[in-house]
């Protein structure tokens, strides 16, 4: 093994090298990693001190000015967020050095309000929130830009966004959200006074009929062969390893997975507590195979860090692991294991049909997956289809 060579930071920033070194491994940075860093602050003091400027001058204007040096023709320029351990660490010494943080749009008070209202006349979980949230900035957002004001707002204005989303190629249940999204942001205005017409009541629906879809179906064995892939030998694998058996043995969405804390997993009763929709919490039984990945994942795998969240990043800095990552690692998963690629929520499927065949009822997979209309269940009879051939009528002219 290669020795780490360690490096010096020479000039403006010269007596924040050991500092800065210890904050990097306790952010969970490799040796390898932290030297990267350090040498990247060293470029940065000998800048400062080659521009005839303390630590305390630097400003926005002068940091892009030096990350401009650092591009060539073959590396592009780093950004502020490679150089956000340093900026956050100079921070914490006093230094006044950039923030690094956008600067404040227009429609923030009015996002503001939207949140709280939200938060206290709806009663929204905060994976909604940040979602709704995110759209109706987008929409004030171009709005805005066409030179109108949240009073200004038409119904022209309103379907005009929806057919833009709709033009994307957005799936069908994306479309379905945008329109809740954006009626849930109509309501808001109209009743706080910030338009006089009720335009939530014209959002024109998306064509949807409940239970009109077929459940993607997905065979046991390449469910097992989607688990066998994982690559063992590193944290990343064993992670992934954990994070699928879950969704696939107990058909937890990727939400609920990534909102798994510590606290949540209670080892000597084998349950496990899951925060699903609707601020709803479940009890659930917790499977030995499901308890080994976790708890190997947790033992061998998991970076030594103060969060309470149980899947985070595996580079450092670390961090909890969105929704959205558990659904792409599913995805780049079954490319490995050679699969058709496919989300997150088909392992809660593949699980619901595969309970199915095994025979059990559907009010008793209903309780597994936590669904509290016994309609929704009923969509993966469409599926059992050595039942349904029993109740097919004989085509004309043949004997069954």
């Amino acid at each position: 093994m290669r020795r780490i060579r360690h490096c010096l930071i020479r000039g403006a920033l010269s007596e924040y090298t050991e500092g800065f070194r210890a904050e990097l491994e306790r952010l969970g940075y490799t040796g390898w990693s932290r030297e990267y860093k350090v040498n990247q602050a060293s470029r940065l003091s000998r800048w400062l001190v080659e521009q005839g400027l303390t630590a305390g001058d630097l400003d926005d204007a002068r940091l892009a000015a030096f990350f401009a040096t650092m591009a060539t023709a073959h590396c592009r320029p780093p950004t502020v967020a490679a150089f956000k351990p340093l900026l956050e660490f100079l921070r914490a010494q006093g230094v006044p050095v950039p923030t690094g943080v956008a600067e404040p749009e227009p429609c923030d008070g009015l996002m503001s309000g939207y949140r709280r209202w939200m938060i206290t006349e709806r009663g929204l979980s905060d994976r909604t929130i940040e979602r709704y949230e995110k759209t109706a900035r987008r929409f004030v957002r171009e709005h805005a830009a066409t030179g109108g004001g949240i009073e200004t707002l038409t119904a022209q204005a309103v379907t005009g966004f929806l057919l833009a989303e709709a033009s994307r190629g957005l799936a069908r249940g994306s479309l379905v959200g945008r329109v809740a999204e954006l009626r849930s942001l109509l309501r808001f205005l109209y009743v706080k006074g910030f338009t006089d017409a009720p335009l939530a009541q014209v959002v024109p629906p998306v064509p949807s009929w409940k239970g009109g879809a077929v459940p993607p179906r997905l065979p046991a064995a390449q469910v097992d062969a989607l688990l066998v892939s994982c690559d063992r030998g590193t944290a990343a694998g064993i992670r992934d390893l954990a994070m699928l058996t879950l969704m696939a043995r107990l058909g937890l969405r990727a939400a609920e997975v990534a909102g798994l804390v510590l606290d949540d997993l209670h080892w000597r009763s084998g349950e496990l507590v899951v925060h699903g929709k609707g601020r709803r919490e479940d009890l659930l039984p917790l499977p030995t195979e499901a308890g080994e990945a976790v708890a190997c994942y947790l033992r061998d795998a998991r970076p030594s860090v103060e969060s309470r969240v149980v899947f985070v990043t595996v580079v450092a800095p670390h961090r909890r692991l969105r929704p959205t990552a558990v659904s792409q690692m599913v995805w780049r998963q079954c490319r490995r294991a050679g699969l058709a690629p496919m989300r997150a929520h088909c392992l809660r499927h593949a699980l619901a049909t595969d309970l199915l065949e095994r025979g059990l009822r559907l009010p008793e997979i209903g309780q597994l997956l936590r669904q509290s209309d016994l309609a929704t269940t009923a969509g993966y009879a469409k599926v059992d289809y050595a039942a349904l051939r029993e109740l097919a009528l004989p085509w004309p002219g043949t004997r069954r």
